[in-house]
């Protein structure tokens, strides 16, 4: 990967790491400004299921976030764009798609078969 591949994959992950501060930061407001003492027992229950998946939510994004950073340090450190596992290039059309990808296609090919194969044996 040139020099302007990595600008503009770390011009990205610096954007989307910004978005999804943002949206963390919109979940805790929302988390903090749930309204859990509703009179009714419905209300309160659907309260209390929208603050939980709220708190996923926020948990997913959460995880997104570290991702970003690892890809960003992998930039940094020249490692980005490689497979984790194998060491080959991830390719530029998968990196655009998920520029926080780790395995190139053919690894992670290979690691969901064995996720399919290990679920079909239990």
């Amino acid at each position: 990967m040139n020099d302007q591949q990595l600008e503009f994959f770390k011009r990205r992950l610096q954007q989307l790491h910004e978005e999804t501060r943002a949206e963390i930061d919109a979940a805790r407001v929302a988390i903090a400004t749930a309204d859990l003492h509703a009179a009714d027992e419905l209300d309160r229950a659907v309260a209390e299921e929208e603050n939980r998946q709220s708190l996923r939510f926020t948990e997913r994004k959460y995880l997104l976030l570290r991702k970003i950073q690892r890809s960003l340090d992998k930039i940094d450190d020249g490692s980005y764009g490689y497979c984790d596992v194998s060491g080959d290039p991830i390719g530029i059309k998968r990196l655009l798609l998920r520029p926080t990808a780790e395995l190139s296609f053919e690894e992670k090919s290979r690691q969901e078969e064995r996720e399919r194969n290990f679920r079909k044996q239990r």
